[in-house]
């Protein structure tokens, strides 16, 4: 028991386990509705379109959730322009961004006299670092979070099996969906800073993943993959404290193993 508790004897472990469990929580609600709607790549846009706002932000010495935001409703408008004024899918848009923000947001980090160090901040993030200013903010946005994914649960279910029953409905599909953007947006901007936003994706997709393995249902699908995300960001800082490793990224591997341990053992029991 002493093993799993030392590590949190430490005030910056314990605000780090405060900021990954909200993290954690966000990424699982939002998630979920990545997983049912099979939009994965958009999470995965929106974790590197941060960056080059994150960069700016650390270049002109102002907050990164500032620029963060920022770059974040960038996105959302670009996305939103390419899809109404091209044929084009929405993967190929969503990719050109991807390439494109990315890229950016090392050119512009890469003018910083301490470039290799920001980068690496910036990427993978530093949960060790995180501030109660920090865990305010993210308190603020898990609200908001949970308060807009109430309001808009009922269409989001119905066009997690059929886009168009929900517009025959009158529910409002295209609205949803752009909000259901701003959800992602802010899902990054307050997760960044604990796991990095390379990182951050295993959060947005692997508890949720995992849990759509054994749920029957969309709110214990929530549940459950709130669930994983907090196994996964305690055991996670324990064995990067007794391993030395790098916290962000040890947190981010747990939800991956998990997902496969859950597999194995459904696959065990349909056999059986």
């Amino acid at each position: 028991m002493e093993l799993l508790l030392e590590p949190f004897a430490y005030g910056f472990q314990q605000r780090a386990l405060i900021g990954g469990l909200i993290s954690g929580f966000m990424a699982s609600i939002v998630g979920t509705w990545l997983v049912l709607r099979g939009m994965s790549f958009f999470g995965d846009a929106f974790v590197h379109g941060v960056v080059p706002g994150i960069a700016v932000a650390v270049l002109i010495d102002i907050n990164p959730l500032i620029g963060a935001a920022a770059a974040a409703l960038v996105m959302v408008i670009l996305i939103e322009v390419i899809n109404r004024s091209t044929m084009l899918s929405a993967d190929t848009s969503i990719g050109l961004l991807f390439v494109g923000m990315l890229s950016l947001g090392v050119i512009l980090i890469s003018r910083s006299d301490s470039y290799s160090g920001n980068l690496t901040t910036i990427l993978f993030g530093d949960p060790l670092g995180i501030t109660w200013q920090n865990i305010y903010i993210q308190i603020g946005l898990g609200v908001v979070v949970l308060a807009l994914t109430g309001y808009l649960y009922r269409t989001l279910v119905v066009m997690s099996f059929s886009v168009e029953k929900a517009e025959l409905w009158g529910m409002k599909p295209g609205r949803a969906h752009f909000l259901l953007l701003i959800l992602i947006a802010m899902t990054v901007i307050g997760s960044f800073q604990t796991v990095g936003t390379l990182l951050v994706f295993s959060l947005l997709i692997g508890p949720p993943a995992t849990a759509a393995l054994i749920s029957k249902s969309i709110g214990k699908m929530m549940l459950i993959s709130t669930a994983f995300s907090a196994v996964a960001v305690w055991l996670g800082l324990t064995l990067s404290f007794h391993w030395s490793t790098a916290s962000s990224a040890t947190i981010a591997i747990i939800p991956v193993v998990l997902f496969f341990i859950t597999l194995l053992i459904s696959r065990m029991r349909r056999y059986r």
